[in-house]
């Protein structure tokens, strides 16, 4: 864990060496994991209520995670990643990285039980919590990334057809450091 933390850093140019099926997998369990029987996972949530949905644009498609099952499903077989770019201020790290991961919500799991006033807060610390996880993985494993909060909310909940009271939060671009 100490080597982790210190060998993590934002990282913003990447090899064109695609990530391996294990990275891939392992980063996904960094955000998003089960690690208990009922369901606990590698981020804390509030009242475990995870609202966080975790997506995956590569050169072969789109993906959503699913935890149970630790599991992907392809939503397209399309490269968003240009679209990602564009809804992200032209940002070039999101198209030279092999994966861009997103976090997004679905904030109605939250505010279900804690209503509207607190539930902003515990969703973006979650989503803090998972994409740190996903950046510590990403140093573990020798890759790079780095987190992007800087986008159009509307045009990228349009490039990636997101479901209408799912929210994107976070872009993370990972890959092989240049």
């Amino acid at each position: 864990m100490e080597e982790a933390l210190a060998r993590r850093r934002s990282v913003r140019e990447f090899t064109r060496e695609a990530l391996s099926e294990r990275e891939l997998s392992q980063l996904l369990w960094a955000a998003q994991g089960i690690t208990h029987p009922d369901g606990l996972r590698t981020a804390p949530s509030a009242g475990a209520l995870y609202p966080l949905e975790i997506y995956v644009a590569t050169t072969s498609g789109f993906y959503h995670y699913e935890p149970k099952g630790h599991r992907l499903v392809q939503l397209s077989d399309r490269d968003l990643r240009a679209a990602v770019r564009r809804a992200a201020l032209e940002q070039e790290a999101i198209t030279q990285a092999p994966a861009v991961f997103v976090i997004a919500a679905v904030y109605e799991r939250t505010s279900r039980k804690y209503g509207p006033a607190r539930t902003p807060r515990y969703v973006h610390m979650e989503a803090g919590h998972s994409a740190e996880n996903l950046l510590l993985e990403a140093a573990a494993l020798g890759l790079g990334g780095v987190p992007i909060g800087a986008f159009d909310d509307d045009a990228l909940h349009g490039a990636l057809a997101l479901q209408g009271d799912c929210r994107p939060l976070y872009l993370i671009p990972v890959g092989h450091p240049r």
